[in-house]
């Protein structure tokens, strides 16, 4: 893999900051101007170099690894890894999500619990939304998709761990980037808070995990965005 050099950088910038150079070249650039757009260039580095050691990082922790071990390998210390991996981000808490996902919550780490897995998977969300009546259920129904038939193929796919679950159980990679894109889908329809709708959106939107496998074997459409599939109205099925 080829990654950009300095030179392709600063281009990129130049290309991207339509405002820092004067007509004419008669005055200075607008260096203000070029160190914005130089910062969101950088941005969007980071972002998915931060995606890719989350990731890593709980793939290790599903698989057994202490956070001593993984400072170690960051060259940090475990209090600081913790900090930065462990801590549960703001779109999970409660007060984020309408009365409605609360409730679809409630279901499950249960079910992470019960089948002694220590991380909540996609399968576990979908276990949840798919658990009792909510506006992620309705549209599925609408579509011919049976909420019921799903909830129940999802427990076709939970594997029973070989110890107890912990106390703090975290998230997969997978689950993370499904409630991040459901907190981007309730901003974009003018909503403060997640609902049931915008999770199983997102669950559908990573493409990968047991969520979307269960989720397609049902008979939903779980294309990505401009294939077709899933959008606003929900989940609509590919053969109803």
């Amino acid at each position: 893999m080829t990654l950009p050099d300095l030179d392709d950088l600063i281009a990129e910038v130049d290309r991207t900051c339509d405002t820092a150079h004067r007509p004419g070249g008669q005055e200075q650039p607008d260096w203000l101007a070029l160190l914005t757009a130089a910062a969101g260039v950088s941005g969007q580095l980071q972002a998915p170099a931060d995606d890719l050691v989350e990731d890593y990082v709980g793939h290790c922790r599903m698989h057994g690894c202490s956070w001593t071990d993984i400072g170690t390998a960051l060259g940090v210390t475990r209090q600081a890894v913790q900090q930065r991996f462990h801590a549960p981000h703001k779109r999970y808490a409660p007060e984020n999500m309408t009365d409605g996902l609360r409730q679809a919550m409630t279901h499950v780490k249960p079910a992470a619990v019960q089948h002694r897995n220590n991380y909540i998977g996609t399968e576990h969300l979908l276990w949840g939304l798919t658990a009792e009546e909510n506006s992620a259920t309705r549209p599925l129904s609408a579509a011919g998709v049976s909420p019921a038939a799903v909830h129940r193929a999802v427990v076709t796919r939970l594997s029973m761990g070989a110890s107890q679950a912990a106390e703090r159980i975290a998230w997969t990679p997978y689950s993370r980037k499904a409630m991040a894109i459901a907190e981007e889908r309730a901003k974009e329809a003018g909503s403060a808070r997640i609902d049931c709708d915008h999770l199983l959106l997102g669950l559908a939107r990573i493409g990968r995990g047991v969520a979307v496998a269960v989720l397609s074997e049902a008979g939903a459409d779980t294309a990505a965005p401009g294939g077709g599939g899933a959008e606003a109205e929900g989940l609509p099925a590919s053969g109803a």
